[in-house]
């Protein structure tokens, strides 16, 4: 692990590293230190994700007010550095408030702490990415003027700074978030922002590097907030979606703990934090309270839509078969992912567009749209008005579609198709990275998976009267690992196991049996009704 503290030894790393290998991929996970499972779930994601997991540990002093914790934040440089080298972390990049800010904001002979004053002072004449007053006038912003200035100011450096493939901020801080993806949308800066789900301790509180200022009574006494999200949840669920009921369960179960304070319970739209009256797809239920002196704020994402079930695994296990037969028998609608690749591979064939050109490519498939029939009897596909149903079932698309999926525009634009068509749920899909990247929230993950030895010979059968019929069942492993290790390790949407996801091993099973299976942890899960 490498450790650096000057924005020069840093970008002398990078350099050397993006030289030896032009398409390295970077995962960056920001944080003011003080790290706990959180964070580390985080740098997890980071490490699987990436070839190069880099974590930057720097308390912001522009996102404290003048009579917030600065000075007093939590601070333990060496536990940090301990925690990320056991978690595989690549690099540390911990900078002086000096260094990030400049002479001009901090004489070099002050102290850490007694920085903020000169940094508040030359801020004014900094240059600012000034996130929209709409975002930030909201929630905390009410009681935090300036924070999400000094957050955006921080995080624009970073992201310029280290230039990441993906940065990684957890949902707990879902304003954060929600701003941080519109700077970065607004900005077109190229870097896709994940979310880590929240991580909580046993009791259900949030996990918080604050949490460290609380006594083990007011600990429990805090847990309170995630009790008040779920009464709010099960009131949703119940089938009122209004912000009243839903609000007033949350507030409902705080008064009941007279030692939490409850600054704000608000219910707002997830990306823009709008207010919401209704819920008609998704709405972020937000509270932020106070226990002794320390603030906390906590939130869930309340869903008015049908679940969506992500399946993935290995080439081979069976996934396009087991998917089609189960969107019937749950009657959701069967999303065909590789469909949506053979209709882009199509339109280029048809428009001679070289696939061999990347640039090419993106231009054609921006002006692109697809259309589908939710009807889970119906197999309809559409590009710019045309139906391709049949069409791109070809063996000329068949043998070019790999290589069109190897295209990042491609997957980019294809994901954000596959997730405009979950916006309702309702919808079953299969891949290599449908629960980890495309839809990360999904109600039911499965990971089905086999042997090699079981896939290999699967495969045989299916090649048993083709022209490939002579292969022998040695050389199909060797191809199937070989593919394993490809997936796995590819630069984009590597395959992986969700943290959440069921794994099922179809060695001895038959379709069928995994068909129940799957039927079985959706109504378990989920409910028969939904």
């Amino acid at each position: 692990m490498r450790l650096f503290t000057t924005i020069a030894a840093l970008r002398c790393y990078l350099n050397s590293q993006k030289s030896a290998a032009p398409h390295v991929t970077v995962g960056l996970v920001p944080t003011m230190g003080a790290l706990h499972a959180g964070h580390l779930s985080l740098i997890q994601r980071a490490r699987q994700e990436n070839a190069i997991a880099l974590v930057s540990i720097f308390v912001n002093p522009l996102q404290f007010g003048p009579t917030e914790d600065f000075q007093d934040y939590p601070r333990n440089f060496e536990q940090d550095r301990l925690l990320c080298e056991q978690a595989g972390v690549d690099v540390i990049f911990a900078p002086s408030a000096t260094e990030m800010f400049g002479n001009q904001a901090v004489d070099r002979t002050e102290t850490e702490k007694t920085a903020q004053k000169h940094i508040e002072i030359h801020l004014s004449s900094l240059t600012q990415v000034v996130p929209p007053p709409a975002m930030t006038s909201v929630l905390c912003g009410k009681s935090r003027p300036g924070h999400f200035q000094g957050v955006a100011a921080i995080v624009t450096k970073l992201l310029s700074l280290v230039q990441p493939t993906k940065a990684y901020f957890g949902q707990k801080d879902a304003q954060q978030l929600a701003m941080i993806r519109k700077l970065v949308f607004d900005l077109n800066l190229p870097v896709e922002i994940v979310a880590g789900a929240i991580v909580r301790e046993e009791s259900g509180l949030a996990m918080s590097s604050r949490n460290q200022y609380l006594t083990p009574e007011q600990k429990q006494q805090a847990s309170v907030l995630y009790r008040a999200l779920q009464q709010a949840s099960e009131t949703f669920a119940s089938g009122d979606r209004t912000a009243p009921a839903a609000l007033a369960a949350a507030r409902a179960a705080v008064a009941g703990e007279p030692a939490v304070k409850l600054e704000y319970a608000e219910l707002v739209d997830p990306d823009t934090l709008t207010p919401l009256q209704v819920v008609e797809t998704a709405g972020l239920l937000a509270v932020a309270a106070r226990v002794g002196s320390t603030r906390l704020i906590d939130n869930i994402i309340l869903r008015n839509r049908r679940p969506i079930v992500a399946i993935d695994g290995p080439a081979g296990a069976g996934k396009s078969t087991v998917t089609r037969l189960a969107a019937t028998a749950l009657n959701l609608f069967y999303l065909d992912t590789g469909a949506m690749y053979r209709a882009l591979t199509w339109l280029a064939l048809k428009t001679d567009t070289p696939i061999s050109d990347e640039c090419a490519i993106a231009e054609l498939i921006s002006s692109s749209y697809l259309e589908y029939n939710l009807d889970p009897a119906s197999k309809m596909l559409k590009i710019n008005g045309e139906d391709v149903t049949e069409a791109i079932r070809s063996l000329e698309v068949t043998s070019r579609v790999s290589e069109m999926a190897a295209i990042p525009a491609v997957r980019q634009f294809l994901v954000e198709e596959q997730r405009r068509c979950g916006t309702k749920g309702g919808i079953i899909a299969e891949g290599r990275d449908i629960g980890t990247n495309v839809f990360p929230d999904a109600e039911l993950k499965i990971f089905l998976t086999a042997s090699v030895q079981e896939r290999s010979r699967r495969r045989l059968l299916e090649l048993k009267d083709t022209d490939r019929a002579n292969i022998t069942l040695a050389q199909l492993e060797q191809d199937i690992a070989l593919r394993d290790e490809k997936d796995s390790t590819r630069e984009v949407a590597p395959l992986r196991k969700a943290a959440d996801a069921v794994e099922i091993q179809t060695d001895n099973l038959t379709v069928a049996e995994v068909i129940d299976r799957i039927v079985g942890l959706y109504k378990q899960r989920i409910g028969p009704k939904s």
